[in-house]
């Protein structure tokens, strides 16, 4: 069962490679922390930077990682149709359990397109589809109605993460669509709000650095202790603000590079942050008691 804190991983670098010990290594410490699934190749995984062959090679060495121990949900998504069926076909046969997949960036579908481009995806591939709604990074927002739509003909398309920044809208999302209705936080300062509107979870960005933390946030508020989750809210607020002072994930690998995680790397047009903002950033994390 998906549900739960589950991280949208970095894919850590090194010498413009992916690092592949870095990564067995990061999903180690997850998974030893309590996260509850992993995202290979999301937004904070710069899927746009990898090549096809990177891209299915992360994935793949994220299933064989995790052997079975946490659902792995792989980013598959594309602006391109028929690439975004291979690569979900491609995560079904290496043994992935779900697909996050995008809305179609830049070319700005209607709601009917992204109707067609997910069904299409969603009658080739037999496997269960997680839609990523992310008005901010995709160019158009894929209304409640439609994701309703969606979930009502196709029995594959189990949930979607949302992080258009409403919580109007995953409430309207909620209710078109029924309880039952896989909706995951997409963005980490509305974690907490959105469990207490019906979410199941979160593809959070901070579990990558605090995924004891972030788990814990969901864990209290499952079993209905509700305001040890609000402390927990509060506490990881400073993290989720610090983590988005610049654009994601450049903030989050400078975190694990100071924790000593990964090479400090990423790929042009990602490029290191600002030294004010390192510096903001170190203090934050420092402050919170990940470095010293």
């Amino acid at each position: 069962m998906i549900h739960g804190s589950i991280v949208a991983i970095v894919t850590p670098f090194r010498d413009g490679k992916v690092d592949e010990d870095a990564l067995k290594n990061l999903i180690e410490f997850q998974i030893e922390n309590g996260t509850h699934g992993i995202v290979p190749c999301g937004t904070t995984g710069e899927s746009p930077t990898l090549s096809h062959e990177e891209h299915e090679y992360v994935i793949e060495l994220t299933v064989q990682t995790v052997n079975k121990r946490v659902p792995v949900i792989a980013g598959t998504g594309s602006n391109s149709t028929k690439e975004a069926i291979r690569l979900t076909r491609f995560a079904k046969e290496i043994g992935a359990d779900a697909a996050l997949v995008v809305v179609p960036y830049y070319n700005k579908p209607t709601q009917d397109g992204l109707y067609q481009h997910f069904k299409q995806i969603a009658t080739q591939v037999d496997l269960p589809i997680i839609l990523y709604n992310i008005p901010g990074r995709s160019g158009v927002n894929m209304a409640p109605e439609t994701i309703a739509r969606l979930a009502g003909d196709f029995k594959n398309i189990i949930g979607v993460k949302e992080a258009a920044g409403s919580i109007p809208q995953a409430s309207k999302i909620l209710q078109l669509c029924g309880m039952d209705f896989l909706v995951l936080s997409g963005e980490d300062a509305l974690n907490f709000p959105l469990l207490a509107v019906g979410a199941k979870g979160f593809i959070s960005v901070t579990a990558n650095i605090a995924p004891k933390d972030v788990a814990d946030l969901y864990n209290l508020f499952s079993t209905g202790e509700f305001e040890k989750a609000k402390d927990m809210h509060y506490k990881l607020l400073p993290l989720n603000e610090a983590l988005f002072i610049e654009t994601n994930p450049i903030p989050i690998k400078a975190a694990l590079s100071m924790m000593d995680k990964i090479k400090y790397e990423y790929r042009l047009p990602l490029s290191e942050m600002t030294e004010a903002h390192y510096q903001e950033l170190k203090n934050t994390i420092s402050d919170y008691g990940l470095i010293k």
